[in-house]
Order: C-alpha cells, then structure tokens, then sequence
C-alpha cells in the first residue's frame, strides 16, 4: 500500500517504496492500469500515471502500456513514489461517522461545519477532521489530497460519504456524475408548494448580481429536483427532496424560485426572520443510497432530524415529529 503521511506534518516522510504485484487469477486478462489500480488501491488514472512515468515494470524491464493485458503468474514492480507533504494540519474536528471501512466513510455532517478550507475558512473544516480521525487521506493517490466526493453547504446538515482511497474515489466520482447516487433531503419551506408533489427542472448558474448565490438561468446547467409536501402547518411545508443533479445551492434556489424559500435562508430569503440561533437552514440531507465501490452492493444510509430541527418542529409548529 501506498505509505502514510504523519498525522502532525512532520518533516520524516516516507521514502518512495517498491511494491511488487503477482497477477493472480481473478486479474489475468485485465488491463495493467486496472490492475495497478486494484493492487494499490488508488484511481484508474493514478494508476496509468505511474505507467506512463516507467514507475511500473514487469520483471525482465520491458516498458509497458496501462492498456498492456496481463497473464497470470507475471511478476511486475511499482516504485511508489513519495507523497508530497501534507500542507493541512489535521484537527479534532466534531462530526458525526455513520459508517466505515476499508474504502469509504460515510458522515453524518452538523451544521455550520464547511467541508472544505476555502477564503475564511483554512481550519475547523470537516476536511481538517477527516485528515485527523483518518490520517491516510493524507496521501491519498500519493498526494495531500482527501477523499472528498461531493459536498454539503456549511448550513446544512446530514449524510455524505468520502472516499479512504483512490480505488474508491475514482467509483465514486464515477457513480456521482452517472447519477446512480440517491440522495434525499428533509427540508422545511415557508408556504405551501403548488401542486403539493412535483418535479421541478430549472437551469441553474451563478447569479449575476450577487457571486455569492446560485440563481435559476436559462443559460444555466440542467438541474432537477423531485418534492413531496409532508404535511402544512405555521405558514410552513415540510418536504421530502429528491435530487438528481448536484448543483450548487440546488434546493434552495428551486424552492426560492417556486415562491417557497427554505425556513433560516438568510442568502435566498433575507427578509424573513432567521429562527434558529446559529447559522443554518432546514436542510437535511436524510438519506443517502449507492453501490459500495468495492462489493458494487447498494448500500442506503439513513440520518435523523438533528435535535436543533426537531425542538423547531416540536416547540414552533407543536407537530409530533416521531
């Protein structure tokens, strides 16, 4: 396996390692990209990386090809290089993990917490956690690169997974732009949605008056959200959503656009009152469905409504959420 950074950053990282790789049975036949891809558990194009460098070799040194198919018994040798430094320094970061193993982690995100270190954000992020909990992130497919798939907004809590190597990444990213991930959310709207289920498919793009929101755009990107209106009550809709496509800000630039802004959008919805006391939206990402990477079994992954969304319900709507 590829060698693991230090968690702290220190500067005794390990040296380049060379790994030899036996094709067994279950791999003759294949292509050598897949079967690097397999043995070191990193990506497909990580793997034909270290080809195309002459990083792999079959034991008489001949040069190879990622499209060279392997036969059984053939010995080659992969010179791993060394992985470049960390430059994020791991922290305990609080968040929640649903579920593990050896190729994925699946989170359960609170709210406030941002995924990823961006221009205000350098520490505190779930990224910052991950590295910290699971310190071979650090040097996923041999650089300080971790397993992030797809993201949550910071005001949004629930579900997401990350991959733990480059074999997983690379089916992950895969199974999320075929759109073969489900992905459910509990949101709660002001007004009633008009019909009360429907499908909404507005083209979504940056808006331009404003870089700092999403906005529906003929020019945009296809974008498509199912709903369900739960039940009504306080001037409010509680919805189940159904994403089939991963925009940025999705839902809450649809449900804004239809007339029923998202309860606690102080982006889409500054002029309405902002119930809860930090920084967050009745979004919940519930439900969270997909082929494992590996086994290629679907596996469906379920969160409650955090305490925060379910004393609103209760003490705001007196609605028995149970």
């Amino acid at each position: 396996m590829v060698p693991d950074i230090p968690a702290d950053g220190a500067d005794n990282v390990p040296a380049p390692v060379s790994h030899d790789m036996f094709v067994s049975c279950d791999l003759a036949g294949h292509r050598l990209d897949f079967a690097v891809s397999r043995e070191l558990g990193v990506s497909r194009s990580y793997a034909k990386s270290l080809i195309k460098n002459g990083r792999v070799a079959p034991a008489d040194g001949r040069r190879v090809k990622p499209s060279t198919k392997i036969e059984v018994a053939e010995r080659y040798v992969i010179d791993v290089p060394e992985p470049e430094k960390l430059d994020l320094e791991p922290e305990d970061v609080p968040f929640g993990v649903v579920h593990s193993d050896e190729d994925i982690i699946v989170i359960d995100k609170p709210a406030g917490l941002v995924v990823h270190p961006a221009p205000g954000h350098w520490s505190g992020t779930l990224v910052h956690g991950l590295l910290f909990r699971f310190p071979e992130l650090g040097n996923l497919n041999g650089v300080a690169r971790p397993g992030i798939v797809h993201r949550l907004d910071a005001t949004t809590s629930g579900l997401m997974v990350a991959a733990r190597n480059g074999f997983a990444q690379e089916k992950l990213w895969a199974a999320f732009k075929s759109r073969t991930v489900d992905k459910t959310y509990l949101a709660l709207c002001h007004g009633t949605p008009r019909p009360r289920r429907a499908r909404i498919d507005m083209p979504i793009a940056r808006d331009l008056a404003d870089g700092k929101k999403m906005a529906v755009r003929d020019d945009g990107k296809p974008s498509v959200t199912d709903y369900e209106t739960l039940w009504s009550a306080g001037g409010c809709s509680l919805l189940i959503c159904a994403l089939h496509t991963g925009r940025t800000h999705q839902i809450r630039v649809h449900l804004n656009a239809i007339g029923c802004p998202l309860v606690g959008d102080a982006l889409y919805a500054p002029s309405r009152k902002n119930p809860f006391e930090s920084p967050r939206v009745f979004l919940h990402s519930w439900k969270l469905s997909f082929k494992h990477p590996r086994s290629g079994e679907r596996i469906s992954f379920r969160s409650f409504l955090p305490k925060d969304l379910t004393l609103f319900l209760t003490k705001t709507l007196i609605f028995d959420i149970r």
